[in-house]
C-alpha cells in the first residue's frame, strides 16, 4: 500500500462520516499492515509529539478560556470595551470587536470568544435596535482574532508540530491580530454610517473610571502571559499554568462568580476536549510519518515548483489551499494533516516557519465562518436564532476584509516578524 493509497484511503473514510481521528487510525493501521511495518512502532510515533513540552500548553489555556468565560471576566470586558469605543457610530458593533481582542489576550480560542462574549455581546446589541444578522455576523468575525493575538492554542499546535518557537509564534501574531480588528471596525463604520447606527451613551468620567477598575484585573491577564513570556520569566506552557492559576483567582476570590463545583465541571468539560484532539494528534502524528515515509510532501513540493518556482505564487496557491479546507475543515484536524504535508514545501522555497505558521492559523480562522462547516458562524447563528445562511450572508463583507489582511501578512513577511526579531535576540 503506497502513500498515495493511503491519501485516498482517508479522504474516503471521511467522506463516509467517520471521525476524523479514526479515519486516520484506520488508514494508518492498514498502511502498516499491508506493508509489514510492526503494528508496535504506531505507539512511539504516537508518543513522540507529547515528548515536546510546548504540547503542554493546549489543555492549560483551553482551561483558562473556559474558566474566564464563567468566572464573570467576559461581562467586565465588554463593559470596559463599550466605554473605549461606545462612542464611534455603531458602538455597540465596535466594542464588540475591541471585547475580542482583549479577549484574545486571554482564552487563545475562537470557539470559546464566539461561545463566552457572543451571548452577551448579541443580546446587548439586539436590545439596542441593530439587525440580529448583522450581530451575529460581526460576533462571528470578531472572534477569529482571539487565536491569532498571544496566546493561541493553534500556534501551541503548530509550534510543537513544525518544531517551531511558541513564543515567537505568539509575538507574530500580535500585530496581524491588531490589523484584523481595526480592519474589522473600519467594516462596522461604513456599515454603521449607512445604516443608522447610533453611539452608545457616553459615560460620566466617574463611571468610565468604575468599568476600568472592574475590568483591570482582567486586563492584566495578557500582560502576565506575554510579559511573563517575553522577559524569560517563564515558558509559554509556564505561562498556560499561571493562566489558569490567576483565571481560578478571579472568578473564586475576586470576582466571587465562580464554585468550586463550576470548576470540577469546567475541567471535566475541558479533559473531554483535550482528549479529542489528544487522539486526533495521536493519528495524525503517525499519518504525517507514514508521508514523509513515502515521499509524498517532497512529491508535492516538486509539483509545486514545476507549476512555478515564484515563492509569491506558491504563497498564494496554499492560501487558496486552506481556505477550501477551511471550509470543510475545523482547525485542529487541518493543522495537524496540513502540517507535515506543507512544511517541506516552504522549507525548500525558504519561507519562515513563524510567518508561515501566522498565514496558516489566519487562513483557517477565516474557516470558522464559511460555510458548510464554520463553526463561528454556527455557534453565534444558535444563539442568535437566526438562519445560518442569513447569518453567512451578512458575514460577507467581514470575510472580504479578512481575506485583504491575509494577503498583506502573506506578502509583507515584516508584519510578523517585526516583533519576534525585536523582543527575541
Amino acid at each position: 500500500m503506497s502513500g498515495w493509497w493511503l491519501l485516498i484511503a482517508f479522504g474516503v473514510l471521511t467522506v463516509m462520516g467517520i471521525p476524523i481521528a479514526f479515519s486516520l487510525g484506520a488508514s494508518c493501521v492498514a498502511f502498516f499492515v499491508l506493508n509489514g511495518i510492526p503494528l508496535s512502532t504506531m505507539p512511539r510515533i504516537m508518543m513522540s509529539l507529547y515528548e515536546t513540552f510546548p504540547f503542554l500548553a493546549i489543555p492549560f489555556f483551553a482551561l483558562a478560556g473556559q474558566l474566564m468565560n464563567l468566572g464573570g471576566i467576559t461581562v467586565r470586558i465588554f463593559d470596559f470595551a463599550k466605554t473605549v469605543a461606545g462612542h464611534i457610530p455603531g458602538g455597540l458593533a465596535h466594542a464588540n470587536v475591541v471585547a475580542s481582542m482583549i479577549f484574545a489576550g486571554m482564552s487563545g480560542s475562537a470557539v470559546a470568544d464566539s461561545a463566552g462574549l457572543g451571548t452577551i455581546e448579541i443580546q446587548a446589541m439586539r436590545e439596542d435596535g441593530y439587525d440580529p444578522d448583522f450581530s451575529a455576523a460581526i460576533t462571528a468575525a470578531s472572534s477569529t482574532v482571539g487565536p491569532i493575538i498571544p496566546p493561541s492554542i493553534p500556534f501551541v499546535l503548530y509550534g510543537a508540530m513544525a518544531n517551531v518557537s511558541v513564543g515567537a509564534l505568539f509575538l507574530a501574531g500580535a500585530i496581524p491580530g491588531i490589523l484584523m480588528g481595526l480592519s474589522l471596525m473600519a467594516v462596522v463604520y461604513v456599515i454603521a454610517l449607512k445604516r443608522g447606527y447610533g453611539v452608545c451613551e457616553k459615560p460620566t468620567f466617574h463611571g468610565a473610571l468604575r468599568s476600568f477598575m472592574y475590568a483591570v484585573p482582567a486586563l492584566a491577564t495578557p500582560v502576565l502571559i506575554l510579559g511573563g513570556i517575553v522577559l524569560g520569566v517563564c515558558t509559554p506552557t509556564e505561562a498556560a499554568v499561571i493562566a489558569v492559576l490567576y483565571a481560578l483567582f478571579l472568578g473564586l476570590i475576586v470576582y466571587r462568580e465562580m464554585t468550586p463545583r463550576d470548576v470540577l465541571r469546567i475541567i471535566g468539560r475541558v479533559a473531554r476536549t483535550v482528549g479529542m484532539v489528544a487522539l486526533l494528534s495521536c493519528t495524525a502524528t503517525v499519518f504525517g510519518w507514514i508521508l514523509t515515509y513515502e515521499g509524498i510532501p517532497q512529491a508535492i513540493a516538486q509539483a509545486m515548483t514545476s507549476i512555478s518556482p515564484n515563492r509569491y505564487v506558491l504563497l498564494l496557491i496554499i492560501n487558496l489551499l486552506l481556505l477550501l479546507v477551511g471550509c470543510f475543515m475545523d482547525t485542529t484536524p487541518a493543522l495537524i494533516v496540513l502540517v507535515p504535508i506543507l512544511l517541506p514545501m516552504i522549507t525548500a522555497f525558504g519561507i519562515d516557519r513563524v510567518h508561515f505558521g501566522v498565514v496558516m492559523v489566519l487562513n483557517l480562522m477565516i474557516g470558522l465562518l464559511t460555510p458548510p462547516v464554520g463553526l463561528c458562524t454556527f455557534i453565534v447563528s444558535d444563539i442568535a436564532k437566526r438562519p445560518f445562511e442569513c447569518v453567512v450572508k451578512a458575514t460577507l463583507p467581514f470575510m472580504a476584509i479578512l481575506i485583504a489582511v491575509l494577503m498583506l501578512v502573506t506578502y509583507f513577511p515584516d508584519i510578523t516578524l517585526f516583533l519576534p526579531r525585536l523582543l527575541l535576540r
